[in-house]
């Protein structure tokens, strides 16, 4: 069940929700730690006083604003949280907007929000009147020390707070060199079977059909070798130089029809079976590799028989008569 981060409130006209705040997204990365080679003994991460050279202990480290070069006024947990006590409360619905038509680049991170104890009700009523308008509601909300915009929007019987970046957070599409005019444009042809393409690779939105394959073959790698044992050994660095492709002409129409042809109605694999495929592939590769193993102990064993020793000496008694 996930953690609650804050009990709060969303703040819509005179009405208040009550509500729990939630988060909506988990990170799978590995923990990995830092250990020196020599003796495998972890190597910690310590806090050094940039003028003495010292560490420092966490109970003597405070946060402090440089407000000129280097003069800071130091902020406590006590002025984060009389910043503006509200707000760190509130869900602050602002406005109502379409909800297509904010661009995904201004998302940032997911929250769930659930109706606590005698909010329901309104909750379901402004679920139920964003559903049916097809709006988001955008809001102002602090979450750890920092006042964010979100959007509230309605996802399946939920809603959900996405916080955002702000107008001035966001690069310009302006400041992007992006391809215009004749020469990069594409041909109606070009445009026809590249929708052709599109419909031939389209299916329903299943996210449980992707997987962090790198993650997994990481994994897989880290499992290996504590079965064989091998848990101190540390990979070799390939010597080989990563192959570049130099840049070359593209001839759009070729991979298009190359693309249509290699993908017929029952040829379009979910990545899931892609992934399966693979370890297919990779079991096989594994099950040939004893058998190479016994083939080069046969022919060990042959050279090594009492006959071929014995041929061997009396072609070198031949050789020096």
């Amino acid at each position: 069940m996930s953690r609650v981060i804050w009990k709060g409130a969303i703040s819509f006209g005179l009405v208040n929700i009550p509500v729990s705040v939630k988060p909506a997204s988990r990170s799978h990365s590995l923990d990995l730690d830092l250990l020196d080679k020599r003796d495998m003994a972890p190597v910690g991460y310590q806090r050094i006083n940039k003028h003495t050279g010292k560490p420092v202990e966490r109970g003597d480290i405070v946060k402090g604003y440089e407000y000129e070069k280097d003069e800071y006024v130091v902020l406590n947990d006590e002025d984060f949280k009389q910043a503006n006590v509200e707000a760190t409360q509130t869900v602050d619905i602002v406005s109502f907007v379409d909800a297509a038509s904010i661009p995904p680049y201004f998302f940032d991170a997911p929250y769930y929000l659930e109706p606590d104890k005698r909010g329901e009700r309104g909750y379901a009523l402004l679920h139920e009147t964003m559903r049916k308008t097809g709006r988001a509601a955008l809001a102002l909300v602090v979450l750890r020390n920092r006042q964010h915009l979100a959007a509230l929007i309605v996802a399946g019987k939920a809603l959900v707070l996405n916080t955002m970046r702000f107008a001035d957070e966001v690069v310009p599409v302006k400041d992007l060199t992006l391809p215009g005019g004749k020469k990069s444009a594409a041909t109606a042809r070009e445009v026809q079977m590249a929708t052709k393409l599109v419909e031939d690779m389209s299916e329903d939105f299943k996210p449980e059909q992707y997987h962090d394959t790198y993650r997994e073959d990481l994994l897989a790698r880290i499992h290996d070798r504590v079965k064989a044992g091998k848990t101190h050994l540390l990979t070799k660095a390939t010597d080989e130089p990563v192959a570049r492709k130099g840049a070359k002409v593209i001839d759009m129409m070729a991979l298009l029809k190359q693309s249509l042809g290699g993908r017929g109605k029952d040829a379009a694999k979910t990545p899931a079976k892609k992934v399966a495929a693979k370890k297919v592939t990779a079991k096989q590769a594994a099950a040939k590799k004893p058998a190479a193993k016994k083939s080069a102990a046969k022919k060990a064993a042959v050279k090594a028989t009492p006959s071929t020793k014995a041929a061997t000496r009396k072609a070198a008694a031949r050789k020096a008569a």
